[in-house]
């Protein structure tokens, strides 16, 4: 499979044609960008690491009856993936207090929450990924009730996988972000599962292992992503 045109070109990836109309090649960059793109970067190698990531963790909800657009990772950097018309929602979970949720809430970072949180934002860079609600999905006409409801159930399902998952790597499964796209009548999970999207805190140490470290200026950006990979993949 190779690539044709590209189609788009995000904040971390760039999508490609392919020879095959119902397929794409998502490109992982090594770019890393951070407060609605006001902050930029470089990470050496995150494009080869969250391809990897990403691949074994959609292969992994694969095998828990969840369908995503992934269908397999054809080099260091590039994910073969179904073509989906992406929902322009972006869900995010929350489990534990941090970033934007302490800040709205005036609570300290790493507080319980009493139950999983899930979110909406509206999917719009030009905007800055407003957070939106139900009815303003349903105003908007961005997803039908039943998508929203799917959505939900499925992501959801999703953070009690996850949660499971990395706890047994060592690993405090904080928040994530995850997108939809619709694919021959049915709703899939999309786009990617890595450390630019969630926030992942070792579970002895509580060592921030994602993006924040970017954001942050904490250093060793590096290191916690190679440290994420080797957990996931068993390589240590």
């Amino acid at each position: 499979m190779r690539k044709i045109e590209k189609l788009y070109e995000g904040k971390a990836k760039i999508l490609y044609s392919t020879e095959e109309p119902g397929k794409l090649i998502q490109y992982f960059k090594d770019d890393a960008t951070a407060f609605n793109a006001r902050k930029k970067g470089t990470i050496k190698e995150k494009g080869i690491l969250n391809n990897k990531i990403s691949s074994r963790l959609f292969e992994l909800l694969e095998n828990e009856g969840i369908k995503t657009h992934f269908i397999e990772r054809v080099s260091d950097r590039d994910m073969l993936v179904k073509r989906v018309e992406i929902i322009p929602i972006e869900v995010v979970i929350r489990n534990v207090a941090a970033g934007s949720l302490s800040q709205r809430m005036g609570i300290d970072e790493g507080a319980n929450l009493k139950d999983t949180i899930l979110e909406f934002y509206y999917k719009s860079d030009r905007l800055g990924d407003p957070m939106i609600n139900e009815y303003h999905i349903k105003a908007f006409s961005l997803a039908t009730e039943r998508e929203i409801e799917f959505i939900k159930v499925m992501a959801l399902k999703i953070n009690r996988f996850l949660l499971r998952y990395f706890d047994n790597k060592g690993i405090r499964l904080i928040d994530f972000k995850l997108e939809f796209g619709r694919y021959d009548g049915e709703v899939l999970l999309a786009d990617e599962i890595t450390p630019d999207g969630c926030r992942l805190w070792d579970k002895e140490s509580g060592e921030r292992m994602d993006k924040d470290r970017f954001r942050r200026d904490m250093g060793k950006i590096e290191e916690a992503y190679l440290e994420v990979y080797e957990r996931i993949m068993g390589v240590q």
